[in-house]
C-alpha cells in the first residue's frame, strides 16, 4: 500500500461531528466528479475505485441524513485488468441532500457553501474531503517532497486554497492540462497539513522517515566535507613538500637555510601527508607564524623554478 493510500485509510477511520460530517461529505461528491444522477433526481450514485473511501461516503450520508435509504454496490468492469468500481447510491432525497450539502447536480457552481465552512472544524473537515477525494502525497523517503489536490474547477480550486492558507500554509496553485492543481512542496508545511485533516500517525511517520532521511543526508554531507577537506590538505601537503625538495635540490642542504626556515623546512618533509597547523603545533610556532614561514620557502622555490639569482642570506 503506498503512503498517500495509508494517509486516506487513517482518514477514513476518524470519527467527526454531525457538523463536520457534512463538510467532508459535500467535498467529497463536489471532488470526485463522478456523481450521476436517475431520473428526476430520484437517485444519486457516487463511484470510487477505493474501497475505504466508498465505505466514509456511506458512513457519512448516514451519520449526516439517517432516514435516507443508502447502499453499497459493486459495479463490474468489462476490461478484466481494471478495478472494479463501488458505487455509494442513495435513492431518496436526493434534491434535499444535494441542496442541504450545496452541491450543483449539473457541476456548473462547484464553490463551496459558507455554512459549510464557517469554522476551523468544519474548514479541516472540508480540506479531509477534499484529499479523500482528489488528493496525493509522495512518501517521505523520496528525494522529492510534495502533496497535491487537483480539481477541475477553478472557482474551488481558489476556495480550496483559501482554506490551506487559513492554516498558515503557503499552498501554490498551476493550471495543468485542464484541472487546477493545489500544492505544498515543503516538508514541515506538508507535515502541518496532514495534521490539519487529522491523518495524526501518518503525520508521525512521516516526521520520522523524514528526520532519517534528513539525518542520513547530513552525514552524507559532513563525510563528503571531510574528504573534500582531506583531500584538501593533502593537495596543499604535496606542494608544499614540492617546494622544499626543490629548494633542496638547488642548495644541496637545507641546513644552508636559515635556522628557523632549515628546522621548518626539514620538518614538513619529515611529516609530508599533515597539515600546515600541524606542523606548526610540531614546532611549537602559532598557525600564522607556520604560514609566514612556508610563504617564504614558497617564494624561494618560485625564484628557483625561474632562474633568478637567490641570496640566502636575506631570507
Amino acid at each position: 500500500m503506498s503512503y498517500a493510500a495509508e494517509v486516506k485509510k487513517e482518514l477514513t477511520g476518524k470519527i467527526v461531528s454531525d457538523e463536520a460530517a457534512k463538510s467532508e461529505l459535500a467535498a467529497l461528491l463536489q471532488m470526485n466528479g463522478v456523481v450521476t444522477l436517475g431520473t428526476a433526481f430520484q437517485e444519486l450514485r457516487v463511484k470510487t475505485e477505493n474501497p475505504a473511501i466508498a465505505r466514509r461516503i456511506f458512513t457519512l450520508i448516514r451519520q449526516s441524513y439517517p432516514q435516507q435509504e443508502v447502499e453499497v454496490a459493486v459495479q463490474q468492469q468489462p476490461n478484466i485488468n481494471a478495478k472494479n468500481n463501488l458505487v455509494v447510491v442513495l435513492h431518496e432525497g436526493v434534491a434535499a441532500v444535494l441542496d442541504d450539502l450545496g452541491v450543483d447536480p449539473f457541476g456548473i457552481d462547484q464553490t463551496v457553501p459558507i455554512r459549510l465552512i464557517n469554522n476551523s472544524e468544519k474548514q479541516q473537515a472540508f480540506l479531509r474531503g477534499a484529499f479523500l477525494a482528489a488528493g496525493s502525497v509522495n512518501a517521505p523517503e523520496k528525494s522529492n517532497y510534495h502533496l497535491e489536490i487537483t480539481t477541475g474547477h477553478e472557482g474551488l480550486a481558489e476556495q480550496i486554497a483559501q482554506l490551506i492558507m487559513n492554516f498558515d500554509l503557503p499552498v501554490k496553485m498551476v493550471a495543468r492540462g485542464g484541472r487546477y492543481v493545489l500544492y505544498l512542496k515543503r516538508s514541515d508545511k506538508i507535515v502541518e497539513l496532514l495534521k490539519v485533516i487529522g491523518a495524526t500517525q501518518m503525520m508521525l511517520r512521516f516526521e520520522d522517515l523524514r528526520l532519517v532521511r534528513d539525518m542520513r543526508n547530513s552525514a552524507n554531507r559532513l563525510v563528503n566535507a571531510d574528504n573534500a577537506n582531506m583531500q584538501k590538505v593533502a593537495d596543499a601537503a604535496n606542494n608544499q613538500v614540492q617546494a622544499i625538495l626543490t629548494i633542496q635540490a638547488e642548495i644541496g642542504d637545507l641546513d644552508l637555510l636559515p635556522g628557523k626556515l632549515a628546522d621548518f623546512a626539514q620538518t614538513r618533509l619529515d611529516h609530508p601527508s599533515v597539515s600546515l597547523t600541524e606542523i606548526g603545533a610540531y614546532l611549537e610556532i602559532s598557525k600564522s607564524g607556520a604560514n609566514h614561514r612556508m610563504r617564504k620557502l614558497k617564494a624561494l622555490a618560485e625564484k628557483i623554478e625561474s632562474g633568478d639569482e637567490i641570496d640566502l642570506d636575506q631570507l
